[in-house]
């Protein structure tokens, strides 16, 4: 075995200063960069030097390492009078790009810059794959391959048998280092081996290339109400910091679509500028008399903006604003079609032990209907929130701080009547509210294993009041512009966990009883209420100090909570885990039992002095099974009252979901016929690469199938293929399109090719 390293000033390899061209920036350019004082090693079973021809031959795994060139081959030869290289057998090339050269025969100066390749193939970083009959390179950065198929396959990475669906066949491809581009002349597009578009010439960015001005693969879609729509999106990279996209949509039966989007990078941050519109030409398409039908004009500006300050604090805003209320969820505008719009600007600070948020909303309420004052009955609140906890132990104990102020302006009564009775979500005019609390707890555990965590809590709060009183209220509502109130909490909880263990498994059982020691709520039911009108009772918040889910009520009265906690850890992998109690009003007034604006806590199974039982169970197996059930049952005579189940599994080809919910009815809550609803969702691989998934969401009352989706997808990274056909009944006429399908088609380094939407997200 010959081992050389050849220096530039011996007489067998003479360094050869690169063409003159500017060298590229970036690293991955195809521009050949060997050094001037660049070495040459050398490595083979066999070398011959003729003096005579000043020619050096090396034979038997050739390997060189030349300026960040490496190659192997049978056989090298070196010319030293004309400076060229010549390899045959098995060629191997690797650029200091990376990109790869397998050939046959090479010809190349002693620079690699230039020359001629027979039986070539070339693989770029990106694994995209050109092959040809023969192929030249020019000036160390451009190659001109003839007779030549351009494909993309990652899967070729790891399968060499693995065949791409496509590829492009061309008399000519230019991969030019310089322009960064990949140019294919007279070129047919194949898949499945079968010829389908003709190309006189088409132009790909290289794998160099992160981002370049140009027209996108244009997206088609179809939807009952709007037709169908051929997009054509036009990216401009304005600079490095920032660039859009503008998109021209053309509906067959509502005319074009405008669309921009504008981006732009920060030091700190980023933001997005969004706008949409259009003139509709057949009105007439949407149901007679909704917002849809009465528009001509209709469009929407939207900003969204995200900004770190520092490591601690970040800053922010989103913001959407509509010619109506139904424009971006007609034309299924991305991020903006959903029913409820959530407008913010933020302030937000997270350090090692507090917290401060401060946040603006405005909600825009997307619906059909133009005589709907669902906007203007929405709350347009300012809220403020801080948390802190004591750096150090006060009196042994943990002391937490936490901090609220909120501001809602409404302008709209929003109220609606139920079983004769009316209920109040929110009142005309506006109220603020500041609560402070303070909250000591410490963990002890005595001899034998018991652990007690006393706990004390303090609360006040300042109330300001300009609002109209709610006209027909049963409730006590105060007439005083500002109120304050408090809540003092002494508290006790004991535990006992007891672990059990066995040859292939380990149980913690631990019983569980707290006290909480308080006077009456002041003012229950007689203040607006707009953060704690959302009321589920279960196991998540059995023992739960304050079951409220908001500062504007607060839970009053003596109550004690008993149960269990139970975890498991099986030898098989299994994971098991349970809680199930019931809880006690023992003295004082009961809030949940009071009047409230709502009826917040009505129905919900704690407005009696004894609890409903309340359960939850789970498992999590090592196969990808996991499962919950929990349930509200009758403290009387154990009927079912709530029942929440969730099942799924993910394995290699198969993935499913399954979620139930029955709820009885709740007439006093709102609700005045039982709820039963069963979803399922599920995909299965049935092929390498081929899927097919659905869903289906039905009422169980009143025997219909609300939403139902099936599609079917090829997916081997190169290749992209999907149809999804999605039907949402809508008796409410709040959606203008009902049913819809959507198709894609993607092929990776060239471009998409969209029908509408595809995606899937039932199982997610």
């Amino acid at each position: 075995m010959w081992t050389i390293l050849l220096l530039s000033s011996t007489c067998l390899v003479t360094a050869v200063p690169a063409h003159a061209q500017q060298a590229q920036s970036d690293a991955a350019s195809l521009a050949a960069t060997v050094p001037e004082d660049a070495k040459m090693l050398l490595q083979a079973n066999e070398l011959v030097y003729n003096r005579d021809s000043s020619r050096v031959i090396v034979r038997g795994a050739v390997q060189i390492n030349y300026g960040g060139y490496q190659m192997v081959a049978r056989q090298v030869e070196y010319n030293e009078t004309s400076g060229r290289i010549i390899a045959t057998g098995d060629i191997e090339l690797i650029e200091p790009s990376g990109n790869k050269v397998y050939a046959d025969h090479m010809d190349l100066t002693n620079t690699f810059s230039d020359g001629f390749v027979e039986q070539m193939r070339l693989e770029t970083t990106d694994l995209t794959k050109l092959a040809a009959v023969n192929g030249e390179r020019r000036n160390g950065n451009e190659f001109i391959l003839n007779q030549a198929v351009y494909t993309a396959c990652t899967p070729c990475a790891t399968n060499p048998n693995h065949r791409s669906l496509w590829n492009i066949k061309a008399e000519r491809i230019i991969q030019n280092g310089t322009t960064h581009t990949i140019r294919l002349e007279h070129a047919h597009f194949e898949m499945f081996g079968q010829p389908l578009v003709y190309l006189p010439a088409i132009e790909v960015p290289d794998q160099t290339v992160k981002r370049q001005s140009g027209f996108l693969a244009p997206r088609f879609r179809y939807t009952q109400k709007l037709g169908f729509g051929v997009s054509v999106p036009y990216y401009w990279a304005i600079a490095p910091d920032m660039d859009a996209t503008v998109t021209a949509t053309g509906l067959t039966q509502q005319g074009v679509l405008l669309e921009g989007e504008y981006r732009q990078r920060f030091e700190m941050g980023q933001h997005v500028l969004r706008f949409a519109g259009i003139s509709q030409l057949d009105r007439s398409a949407f149901s007679a008399g909704t917002e849809d039908a009465l528009k001509t004009e209709r469009g929407m500006i939207a900003s969204k903006a995200d900004f770190q300050i520092n490591p601690r604090w970040s800053f922010g805003w989103d913001v959407l604003v509509q010619s109506d209320n139904n424009f971006a969820k007609t034309y299924d505008l991305s991020t903006f079609d959903g029913t409820t719009l959530t407008n913010q600007a933020y302030l937000s600070g997270l350090g090692e032990r507090n917290y401060f948020d401060l946040r603006a909303f405005y909600f825009n309420i997307q619906d059909a209907d133009p005589g709907s004052a669902a906007e203007r009955q929405q709350a347009i609140p300012q809220v403020l929130d801080y948390s802190a906890t004591a750096p150090n132990p006060v009196m042994g104990g943990e002391l937490t701080a936490n901090l609220n102020l909120t501001n809602v302006k409404r302008s709209r009564l929003d109220a609606y009547t139920v079983a004769g009775d009316t209920r109040f979500r929110g009142l005309e005019g506006s109220d603020q509210r500041l609560t402070g609390e303070l909250e000591w707890k410490r963990q002890v555990v005595v001899p034998g294993g018991l652990v007690l965590t006393p706990l004390l809590a303090v609360r006040g709060d300042a109330i300001g009041l300009n609002v109209d009183r709610p006209v027909g209220y049963s409730g006590d509502f105060t007439n005083e512009d500002a109120v304050t109130r408090g809540m003092v909490t002494a508290g006790l909880e004991a535990r006992y966990p007891m672990l059990f263990t066995t040859p292939h498994s380990s149980h913690i059982l631990e019983p569980i009883a707290q006290i909480f020691v308080r006077p009456d709520e002041q003012y229950a039911g007689g203040l607006p209420n707009e953060d704690a009108q959302s009321f589920v009772f279960d196991a998540s918040n059995l023992f739960d100090r304050d079951k409220f889910s908001g500062y504007d009520r607060i839970e009053g009265g003596t109550r004690a909570n008993i149960g269990f906690r139970y975890t498991g850890t099986l030898g098989n992998g299994y994971g098991l885990r349970a809680i199930a109690g019931q809880s006690y009003q023992l003295g004082g007034l009961n809030s949940f039992a009071t009047d409230d604006l709502v009826n917040a806590g009505a129905n919900s199974g704690l407005e009696t002095k004894r609890s409903d039982y309340v359960a939850m169970f789970g498992v999590d197996a090592p196969l990808g099974f996991t499962g919950s059930l929990s349930g509200r049952f009758d403290k009387d005579d154990f009927s079912l009252k709530r029942t929440d189940l969730s099942a799924g599994y993910e394995g290699i080809r198969w993935q499913t979901a399954l979620t139930y919910t029955s709820i009885q009815a709740q007439p006093l809550y709102g609700t005045n016929y039982d709820q039963d609803e069963i979803k399922t969702a599920a995909s299965y691989k049935f092929q390498d690469y081929w899927s097919v998934f659905g869903s289906v969401t039905y009422d169980l009352n009143f025997k219909v199938i609300t939403r139902d989706s099936f599609g079917i997808t090829y997916d081997d990274q190169d290749t992209i293929f999907s149809i999804v056909y999605k039907n949402v009944r809508d008796p409410d006429k709040e959606l203008a399109n009902d049913w819809s399908i959507g198709a894609r088609l993607s092929f990776r380094t060239l471009g998409d090719i969209n029908v509408g939407n595809t995606s899937f997200t039932d199982l997610n």
